[in-house]
C-alpha cells in the first residue's frame, strides 16, 4: 500500500496500482543511479585526458624556456 499526500487530499495506492508505482519509482531511482554514474565517469575520463595533454606539453615548455634562456 502506497499513501500520497498532497496539500489536502490523500490518495491510497493498493494491489496492482501500488505495484506498478514501485516497480516505477525503482525504474527511476535507477535510471537516476546511473545518468550520474556516466556522468561521474565522463568527467573522470575528460579530466585524465586533459591531464594527459597539459603535463607532457608543460614539460616540452619548460625544456624548451631552459634551453633558449641566455
Amino acid at each position: 500500500m502506497i499513501v500520497i499526500r498532497q496539500r489536502e487530499k490523500t490518495v491510497v495506492l493498493t494491489g496492482w496500482r501500488a505495484w506498478l508505482a514501485g516497480i516505477a519509482m525503482v525504474i527511476i531511482a535507477w535510471l537516476l543511479l546511473a545518468f550520474v554514474v556516466f556522468v561521474l565517469i565522463g568527467l573522470t575520463i575528460t579530466a585524465f585526458a586533459v591531464l594527459l595533454l597539459i603535463i607532457p606539453a608543460a614539460l616540452v615548455a619548460a625544456a624548451i624556456q631552459r634551453a633558449t634562456r641566455r
